[in-house]
């Protein structure tokens, strides 16, 4: 018999959320086309979001340079069902990172659309950086010491962990510790390499350019698992519900998501300041409800990360 199964981690963030436990895999029992998000709610929360003062915006040369542009320059997606997701009804794009992007942007300039954006992938999120074609990364973008290398990190402003995406109704794959000769495939430049290599050195991994390449590749079986991070997974199986199944229980190290920023960039600062505005005043809190919570069966939202940390 299946049964709901809410499953809370003790640093907070809720990883198995609203899922239907059959054996020895979960698969989400959400609607056939995903659960919508309220789109009045979520606009009303960014247009009431804070403004920082004149004299915070001055004390930083990243918030200047922004100010005086006019603009802030995201680099991101906008086909994350839960994260970021353009509506091409209204070209409106909501999910929890396209909302605080756009309260950043409301942050600093005091008009939330006041964005230009870059199409990022896990391969060109450094680039773009180094190269000065954006200000900040919003990406589900994970922190590691290899990326600190290049870049510079404010946050965490969310943390998740790793899961084993298959094909609806695959029962050869149990979970992580049933890889050992399997073909997974992961994303190039995400942290799926290295997770792989560390969890299941014998399985035989096939590297995909995005997320949706590779879960094409588990569709059409020709990989028999996708490994990367739980929460984007979770974006694929709200909006696909009959399509895949999560294998096993998420497992491997707290995966905290950082805003990219310039390598050494006072906007860490400031960005960190405004994170935690929003997560004092209730904003944070509301954003996950609209954005995921309301939309997988969760009532109470996780605690944010401790900032900075």
């Amino acid at each position: 018999m299946k049964k709901w199964n809410l499953v809370k981690k003790s640093f907070g963030v809720i990883l198995a959320a609203a899922i239907a436990v059959s054996g020895s895999s979960a698969v989400f029992a959400g609607e056939a086309d995903g659960v919508a998000i309220d789109k009045e709610a979520f606009d009303e929360l960014i247009a009431s979001g804070p403004v920082a003062s004149d004299d915070a915006i001055a004390a930083s040369e990243w918030a200047t340079a922004v100010k005086e542009a006019g603009s802030l320059r995201i680099g991101g997606v906008r086909t994350s069902f839960l994260f970021s997701q353009l509506d091409e009804t209204d070209e409106g794009v909501r999910g929890f990172d396209a909302g605080l992007y756009q309260l950043l942007a409301n942050y600093i300039l005091g008009d939330p659309s006041a964005i230009e954006f870059t199409t990022v992938d896990s391969s060109t999120r450094e680039s773009v950086l180094t190269d000065d074609i954006v200000d900040a990364v919003f990406a589900t973008y994970s922190i590691t010491d290899a990326r600190k290398e290049v870049i510079s990190f404010a946050g965490p402003y969310y943390t998740s962990q790793q899961a084993v995406l298959v094909k609806a109704g695959n029962t050869d794959v149990t979970g992580i510790d049933s890889l050992a000769g399997k073909t997974v495939a992961t994303q190039t430049g995400s942290t799926g390499p290295d997770i792989l290599a560390e969890y299941a050195p014998e399985a035989l991994i096939e590297e995909f350019q995005t997320d949706q390449e590779a879960r094409v590749a588990v569709e059409q079986g020709r990989v028999d698992a996708y490994v990367t991070d739980y929460t984007l997974l979770l974006n694929a199986i709200v909006k696909n519900p009959d399509a895949y199944e999560i294998a096993g229980d998420v497992f491997g190290p707290e995966d905290n998501y950082g805003i990219g920023l310039p390598k050494d960039s006072d906007g860490v600062e400031f960005v960190n300041d405004f994170l935690k505005t929003i997560e004092e005043e209730g904003i944070w809190t509301s954003l996950w409800q609209i954005s995921l919570g309301d939309r997988t069966g969760i009532d109470t939202a996780p605690e944010a990360p401790a900032v900075g940390e």
